[in-house]
């Protein structure tokens, strides 16, 4: 039996991330917290295109996918917290469920 970290350790770490992630995501109420969980659910990514690009042989492919992914989440992250500001400063409250008065 031989020691070491494998390809499946990985997986099961992003597995991990990923899940709560999603549960952060459906179950917060809070517009910041679902950015969060939004934010784990990219790392989750991330960890899985480094892993199979290190294992796989392709190193640099990886990478470049996850520096693609890192910048994609820089600006979800700059845009989420601007519409939360603007939900802010016309409702009081970063509330997702208050955002519905906005409809109509």
């Amino acid at each position: 039996m031989g020691g070491g970290i494998t390809l499946e350790h990985f997986l099961v770490l992003g597995l991990i991330l990923f899940l709560l992630g999603a549960y952060c995501v459906l179950t917060r109420r809070n517009a910041i917290g679902i950015l969060l969980g939004i934010e784990l659910m990219l790392n989750a990514a991330n960890i899985n295109y480094l892993a199979f690009a290190f294992f796989g042989g392709a190193r640099y492919d990886g990478q470049i996918f996850a520096i693609f992914v890192i910048m994609l989440a820089a600006a979800e992250a700059v845009i989420g917290l601007a519409v939360i500001l603007a939900i802010y400063q016309n409702l009081r409250t970063i509330d997702v469920d208050a955002t519905e008065t906005l409809s109509g």
